[in-house]
């Protein structure tokens, strides 16, 4: 693989540095007046044609008032407050969730139980890059901090009711600039495999609640999304038995093994599709009703239609949908009419001024489908599938305005969008409770009236630890969080016992 350059974006996890932009275009929230100078620098009047070309609207918000008519300001009345709405049964209404009507007249508005599920699933897909070692001095640089039995745990998504049953690997035979970070040292973990995501199954107290056995998989997705327009547009390659084509390097990732690595032996496709398989048949013969939610951002949405598109071939019947956000496109028009006719359910969840979903095809995309009485279908055309939940940075009091490409296309920034979103006539909504300082966790995005300050996750001292002589040094992961395939192996099949007997006493158990 190439090596990664110092320009490379690590908005989505913990950074040791994080340079503020200092453009004079970007225009700061709740200020009354915003002068532009006449004389701008070359990498202003770039950026703002790129914003035009983007369509995306840079002005300055209405001054916005965060005290209540008690006079106590809102944000501490927010801090009082539970981050998410008390559970309720959705055991009747699962179907609807898992798109039977195409989401039909439940998006706009946005019913409750629906936005809850999807912040649910977006947290999954959060919970990808939050576990990441993206640390370029670590020894395991490119795997999972956590093993899958802690995961949820020390993420604090034990509440979801779910329990993660395999880790997922990757590796690609192509040059793919810069969609992920490799260590500095000779001595490392792996030399060509990343960890790339995980499988999930809800317990039976969350299966009963929701109406069935869901099983969960969340793809992980990329460091650099502003460098997929060169990269990642070049060559589509055919899927399937049809005319179905998809992008070439999504589907390198995706199925790219090598017998000499030690953890891609079998390619993400084999891995993830053995273990769902396998949970399909388990839960099937124990007479219960089983669904696949794939969900996913940005590379990680890719990868999770690719995913849909394998399941629904192999699993006839199985209940399936995707929930992706800021997810580029994928295939051509082909592509996405084999999905339809296999019955795969997708749901994408978008930001107006996120560029990444514009892509592959800025120019020539599903768009030309009106043209087909005169071309004919066009079958190197990119084409978005499914329904579309659009979502306005503007929407939001709490959130700067200007050209943030990061900014907008942070997962964090989605989930806080989602969380606030009623309907497309209608303000942010005051319910919201999820906690407003996670949209800042990688970038720069809260007006700086929250004082919340822009990057603030990483780990305490960027992972330097006292020795016994006092001297800083590396942290030493536990063994148990090392990556072994050895031990991963050990983990799934106690998993197998975990799944088939009681739930409740395996928990204890562990």
């Amino acid at each position: 693989m190439k090596a990664i350059s110092s320009s490379c974006i690590h908005h989505h996890l913990p950074v040791a540095h994080h340079r503020r932009t200092n453009q004079t275009f970007i225009i700061r929230g709740f200020q009354e007046v915003a002068t532009l100078p006449k004389q701008q620098s070359a990498s202003s009047r770039l950026s703002q044609s790129f914003s035009n070309l983007l369509r995306l609207h840079v002005d300055t918000p209405p001054r916005t008032d965060f005290q209540s008519s008690t006079g106590i300001s809102l944000i501490d009345e927010k801090h009082s407050t539970p981050t998410c709405s008390p559970k309720e049964d959705i055991s009747n209404k699962w179907s609807e969730i898992h798109g039977s009507c195409d989401w039909d007249n439940i998006l706009d508005p946005l019913q409750p139980w629906l936005r809850r599920e999807i912040v649910k699933y977006g947290e999954f897909a959060q919970a990808t890059y939050d576990a990441f070692d993206f640390d370029s001095f670590s020894e395991y640089c490119g795997s999972c901090r956590y093993n899958q039995h802690k995961l949820f745990k020390e993420l604090g998504l034990e509440k979801n009711g779910y329990m993660v049953s395999k880790y997922i690997y990757a590796m690609s035979h192509i040059d793919v600039p810069q969609w992920l970070e490799r260590s500095h040292l000779l001595d490392t973990w792996s030399k060509d495999s990343n960890w790339m995501g995980y499988v999930a199954v809800s317990d039976d107290q969350e299966s009963s609640r929701i109406g069935r056995r869901d099983i969960v998989v969340a793809w992980r997705g990329t460091v650099a999304p502003s460098e997929w327009y060169e990269d990642f547009q070049r060559k589509l390659e055919p899927v399937g038995h049809g005319e179905a084509k998809v992008e070439h390097g999504f589907l390198s990732i995706y199925t790219s093994k090598r017998e000499s690595s030690r953890y891609n032996k079998s390619s993400a496709s084999d891995q993830v599709m053995k273990e769902v398989t396998r949970l399909v048949q388990l839960y099937k013969q124990r007479g219960e009703q089983v669904s696949l939610t794939i969900t996913g951002h940005s590379l990680g949405g890719a990868l999770a239609l690719l995913n849909a598109y394998e399941a629904a071939t192999s699993l006839p019947g199985l209940p399936i949908s995707v929930i992706s956000f800021g997810a580029p496109r994928v295939g051509n028009i082909a592509f996405g009419d084999e999905l339809h006719q296999l019955g795969v359910k997708t749901l994408r969840v978008v930001v107006k001024q996120d560029m990444v979903p514009r892509m592959p095809g800025l120019v020539f995309n599903e768009r030309l489908q009106k043209f087909d009485d005169i071309t004919g279908t066009l079958k190197w055309v990119y084409t978005h599938v499914g329904a579309e939940l659009k979502l306005d940075v503007q929407s939001s009091p709490y959130l700067k305005r200007g050209f943030n490409l990061p900014g907008f296309h942070s997962l964090e920034t989605y989930l806080h969008l989602i969380d606030g979103f009623h309907s497309k006539t209608s303000t942010f909504r005051e319910g919201a409770r999820r906690d407003i300082a996670l949209v800042n966790k990688a970038c720069d995005m809260l007006v700086d009236e929250l004082r919340i300050p822009h990057a603030w996750y990483q780990f305490a001292n960027k992972g330097l630890v006292r020795n016994a002589h006092g001297r800083w040094v590396k942290q030493v992961r536990d063994p148990e969080d090392i990556p072994s395939p050895a031990r991963e192996t050990h983990h799934q099949a106690f998993s197998v016992e975990m799944l088939a007997t009681d739930e409740g006493l395996a928990r204890t158990l562990c």
